[in-house]
């Protein structure tokens, strides 16, 4: 495996790395995505109980016939409002939109930003090319 500089380091870092951009803190997320996953089917648990609750007592017959149609009609909140999750934003994105965030407040300047955010864009950008070595001159 051929060693990498430090340039290409930074430019797979930039590429490849990625940061939750969902705006909550990243450590949350594993409780968040277990709870958000968890809900629906909880409510439907619930609406199902309830609707069951009214299917019995002593003259159950055509009762359950209404409640079997209701249950069936109604459709599972899984499949209508389901939660996903999206995946996390590669650094490179990230670093540039807090450039532009800080050029947008004012604290540092326009050209500072665009330059940082050029350089940002050009490390990233250079991942993609085949690394070209100058091989050093042959000996006399």
């Amino acid at each position: 495996m051929a060693r990498r500089s430090p340039q290409e380091k930074k430019a797979l870092s930039y590429a490849k790395d990625r940061r939750n951009d969902y705006g909550e803190h990243d450590k949350s997320s594993r409780k968040s995505i277990r709870r958000n996953k968890r809900a629906p089917n909880r409510a439907d648990r619930h609406r199902e109980r309830q609707v069951l609750a009214a299917a019995t007592g002593r003259d159950v017959s055509d009762a359950a016939d209404r409640v079997e149609v209701k249950l069936l009609t109604k459709k599972s909140l899984w499949v209508t409002s389901r939660w996903r999750k999206w995946r996390d934003a590669p650094l490179a994105d990230i670093v540039t939109d807090k450039l532009r965030r800080r050029m947008r407040l004012g604290i540092i300047d326009q050209a500072t930003a665009e330059a940082r955010i050029d350089r940002v864009r050009r490390a990233r950008d250079r991942v993609g090319r085949p690394v070209t070595r100058v091989s050093p001159p042959a000996a006399p």
